[in-house]
């Protein structure tokens, strides 16, 4: 597969408030069912993009100090701009970083949070790695490309293998945890909406200011395109995949 543009990424994804699909009500989901408030007062955010969960997890954990973590510096320069703007400055701080190696001590973390991005490392190498940063009684919380029926067409099926080959059913990523060291608290699908209002409708005005930016080049036209496809590979097959938010205790 070729690689990313990473300046492209970085350029037109900072246009955007998501780099991928989610939205406030499934990120205060997913912190529903992580018990003990009070006790969260270290947390990492690990490929944080701009940071719009970041925020919302400094407000509804008042004592907490997140260290949000992206590769991308205009990300974290984003995400920097944006908690100042919220008053958050003090309490969140966004630092340029690889997810291969965490900057963090063992037992050092109390609750490990990553939206659409654990894929970058893959979910079971993820899960695995980041475990010992937890302190005992820890959480995870992540969520992860999934396949919602256990058969699929066969085009699909190939895009992903192509794209992710770690995508899998629901079943086998709560048996990944649990052979990881994790005791699994929820699941659920993030729904429909996470996709369409929050991802790829907010792009589609995004995708001509970026054309005009960048007028006859053809790496940004491709990337366009790419883009496009995307949405409409969603938009026909949703009901066989989606992202599925995943919280777990470290025992």
């Amino acid at each position: 597969m070729e690689e990313p543009d990473f300046e492209l990424l970085s350029d037109y994804y900072s246009m955007l408030e998501r780099q991928g699909p989610g939205s406030p009500e499934t990120t205060l989901k997913a912190l529903s069912f992580v018990e003990g408030h009070d006790s969260i007062v270290r947390i990492a955010d690990i490929g944080c993009g701009t940071g719009a969960h970041t925020l919302l997890l400094a407000e509804h954990l008042p004592g907490s100090q997140v260290t949000a973590l992206d590769f991308l510096p205009a990300f974290i320069d984003q995400l920097s701009a944006n908690a100042a703007q919220a008053g958050l400055q003090d309490r969140v701080k966004g630092i340029t970083g690889n997810m291969e190696a965490l900057p963090f001590e063992p037992d050092s973390l109390d609750l490990i949070w990553s939206e659409g991005a654990i894929y970058n490392i893959g979910f079971e190498r993820g899960i695995r790695e980041w475990r010992p940063l937890l302190r005992a009684g820890g959480y995870l919380a992540v969520s992860e490309i999934t396949w919602l029926t256990q058969e699929r067409p066969a085009g699909l099926q190939d895009y992903w293998a192509a794209a992710y080959p770690e995508i899998n059913t629901a079943s086998v990523k709560i048996a990944q945890m649990e052979a990881a060291g994790y005791t699994p608290k929820a699941a659920f699908v993030l729904p429909e909406n996470c996709w369409t209002d929050h991802y790829y409708s907010p792009q589609v005005a995004v995708r001509e200011a970026f054309l005009e930016k960048h007028p006859g080049n053809p790496a940004v036209k491709a990337f366009i395109e790419n883009d496009r496809a995307e949405a409409d590979l969603y938009e026909r097959f949703k009901p066989y995949y989606g992202y599925v938010f995943y919280i777990g205790q470290k025992v």
